[in-house]
């Protein structure tokens, strides 16, 4: 299955101000890196540091910004753009329209479907899908095999659930969502009431709302909350195996990879990033364009925007070990610090200036 070069670029044209430079009539066949692709392959140039891959690319074609374009020409053909990564995100996203192959609007015989749900006529409904109470489904969304979408949840408009996908009672997941295989979305928060050594279920009353254009990976599980909805705003990218506490609140365009935990009713911003593994406590804030990496562990509210790290740096074990035993001193070290200060103020204060001093 292949593309022209024509193709892909008038395909693009209404998003970017790009210029093809070459054979409007080369077939692409693929897409690929510089270091390997072929000669019927497209790739991309993003950053200056990876310059001396493009003269020994064997591409058919190359996506560059200006500055490289010279260098581009004297390989080959070229689309020349501002934004070279940006511009290559969007070609995966035709190359993916042009070559899935969807099935057509219908629901699958095994499918369970309660009488009381809405589904749009071109929505598509796979293989031993359960559809609750009152459930509905957009125009054009797709629920795969085997998914679930409990009483009263909600499937906007062309979101696209993979399989095994959960939907519980009350959720709401909003349009052109994609929620990749075994995600969960609305299970019990973890909320107990201790009393005489036992633990007493608090019921967890409130939803799941997501907004548009989310995408929510393999595995990730998002709480229900307490009493008001856990709350994903539009544009959220969530990594696989991801755990979303319940009555947290994440702003629109927060993007966070593989092992996050977000404790229960924290507050995180917009444009915030937080890398793989990265650890965020309960009921802290996190303002808008707050990056945390990975590793790290949020202890405390952040309401400055910026970068952030939290990790003790890796060392072989002996000297760990060492750096650990100092640490467990730090709170003994700084009390003696803060003595000898005291003491030394109060011999200054006590002591005679000399006659040189004074004069």
């Amino acid at each position: 299955m292949t593309l022209k070069l024509a193709a892909i670029v008038e395909s693009l044209a209404g998003e970017f101000d790009a210029r093809l430079i070459g054979d409007p009539d080369l077939m692409i066949e693929r897409l690929s890196s510089l270091e390997q692709a072929g000669p019927h392959d497209l790739s991309f140039l993003s950053h200056p540091k990876y310059s001396a891959k493009l003269a020994q690319s064997l591409a058919a074609c190359v996506v560059v910004a200006p500055a490289a374009q010279q260098a581009a020409v004297q390989r080959g053909a070229c689309i020349v753009v501002a934004d070279p990564y940006r511009y290559f995100a969007h070609i995966t996203q035709l190359w993916k329209r042009e070559h899935s192959i969807l099935p057509a609007a219908s629901i699958h015989p095994s499918a369970c479907i309660d009488p009381s749900a809405r589904i749009a006529p071109d929505a598509r409904v796979g293989a031993f899908a359960f559809i609750g109470p009152g459930a509905v489904l957009g125009s054009g969304a797709h629920v795969a095999e085997h998914c679930v979408l409990g009483p009263n949840s909600a499937v906007g408009r062309d979101s696209r659930l993979s399989a095994r996908v959960t939907l519980a009672e009350g959720c709401s997941l909003g349009e052109r969502c994609i929620v990749h295989p075994g995600a969960v979305i609305g299970a019990d928060g973890f909320g107990f009431a201790p009393h005489q050594g036992r633990w007493e279920k608090i019921e967890q009353l409130g939803g799941v709302r997501i907004g548009n254009d989310v995408e929510i990976g393999a595995n990730t599980c998002i709480d229900r909350g307490a009493l008001q909805d856990t709350v994903i705003e539009d544009g959220v990218k969530l990594d696989n195996l991801i755990q979303i506490g319940h009555n947290v609140h994440i702003g629109a365009h927060t993007a966070m990879a593989g092992c996050v935990g977000v404790a229960g009713s924290a507050r995180i911003g917009a444009h915030c990033t937080i890398g793989g593994g990265a650890v965020v406590l309960g009921h802290l804030t996190l303002a808008d364009h707050v990056h945390i990496s990975a590793a790290s562990v949020v202890t405390r509210s952040i309401l400055k925007p910026g970068n952030y790290t939290g990790l003790f740096p890796i060392d072989d074990n002996a000297a760990w070990e060492k750096n650990a035993a100092s640490l467990k001193q730090l709170h003994a070290l700084r009390d003696r610090v803060r003595l000898l200060e005291r003491t030394l103020d109060d011999d200054a204060a006590k002591r005679v200036p000399t006659t040189k001093e004074k004069s």
